[in-house]
């Protein structure tokens, strides 16, 4: 896992989507549908560096078997402070399969919502959607 935490804490949109398998599935705080596959959620993860301000994990914690992994975040969207974590699978090649955001409290939950929304459709033509 320490080769996705590097290319987020160095802001490396380029190695992030290098960690990412084929047939990635996102699961979005602030969205019910899944996104999937390496494009799109490539593409949403370089929209989260253009949202996201003063990013840094705080904490990890992996499975046993490791493929499973949390990373415990803190950041902020404008004035809003934001916690989340970041909860990963990898396949058996050690690239992500499954990535899934939790952010707390509310008002992050909104900001987020809100800051990613704006950059949707940027993130669209990024994927080739």
């Amino acid at each position: 896992m320490i080769s996705f935490r590097s290319a987020v804490e160095a802001r490396d949109a380029e190695a992030m989507a290098a960690t990412l398998a084929d047939n990635v599935v996102f699961h979005s705080p602030v969205a019910f549908r899944p996104y999937e596959g390496k494009p799109m959620v490539a593409a949403i993860l370089r929209g989260v560096l253009r949202v996201f301000e003063d990013f840094r994990y705080v904490r990890e914690l992996g499975g046993a078997d490791g493929r499973d992994h949390a990373l415990v975040f803190a950041t902020r969207i404008g004035d809003v402070a934001v916690e989340g974590c970041d909860f990963l699978h990898l396949d058996e090649n050690g690239l992500i399969d499954e990535f899934t955001v939790m952010v707390r409290p509310m008002s992050a939950a909104q900001a987020l919502a809100a800051a990613m929304a704006a950059q949707f459709d940027q993130i669209k033509r990024e994927a080739g959607v």
